[in-house]
């Protein structure tokens, strides 16, 4: 299935209660999509988002990252995160955007050091109870892949990947070096 080229407008809801128009007309949209609810290697990713979270929205960049798992789970493992999460149980939006599952997300040996890095780091807060420890058999299951769009106002995409392996997603440079330089609608 070919990638979109162009985002038809939508709005979807978040595990907030609040709405995201896709394409935003004011704001690029980086619109994520993640493996599930408590996955540790996205859970770390998403931290390194936050920490840069202000640079990003100084791009004129919103965050919308979507998840496999239901609202209520994923409320469980949401804590301070500053974007907007978004539920897709059905992987309606997967499909839509070519978002696969394969065996590949574990098995690269490429997202290996990421793994450990990710269960060395959310152990510690499990055992704190500072976070519920990752679900066992999570919905949707483990073997989701990531995927990154970044849609202009108007609706084109402008760039876009789609992860070969768990851990193979834009850092928040990649994202900052794919934005345009800040047009009118800014």
């Amino acid at each position: 299935m070919p990638l979109p080229t162009t985002v038809t407008t939508r709005t979807l809801d978040t595990i907030a209660g609040a709405t995201v128009h896709v394409p935003d007309p004011d704001h690029l949209i980086h619109l994520q999509f993640r493996r599930f609810a408590g996955c540790p290697v996205c859970n770390l990713h998403l931290r390194s988002i936050a920490t840069r979270h202000n640079e990003i929205l100084a791009a004129g960049i919103r965050e919308v990252i979507v998840f496999h798992s239901s609202a209520a789970e994923l409320r469980k493992y949401s804590g301070d995160l500053p974007f907007d999460l978004i539920a897709d149980p059905t992987r309606i939006l997967y499909r839509e955007f070519g978002v696969e599952s394969a065996p590949r997300a574990l098995l690269d040996p490429r997202a290996w050091p990421t793994i450990a890095r990710a269960v060395a780091t959310t152990l510690p807060t499990v055992l704190r109870k500072n976070m519920p420890a990752p679900p066992s058999n999570p919905e949707g299951g483990r073997l989701g892949l990531p995927g990154d769009f970044l849609i202009a106002p108007d609706g084109r995409v402008l760039a876009s990947k789609l992860g070969q392996h768990a851990d193979d997603q834009w850092t928040v440079d990649e994202l900052l070096a794919l934005a345009p330089i800040r047009e009118p609608y800014q």
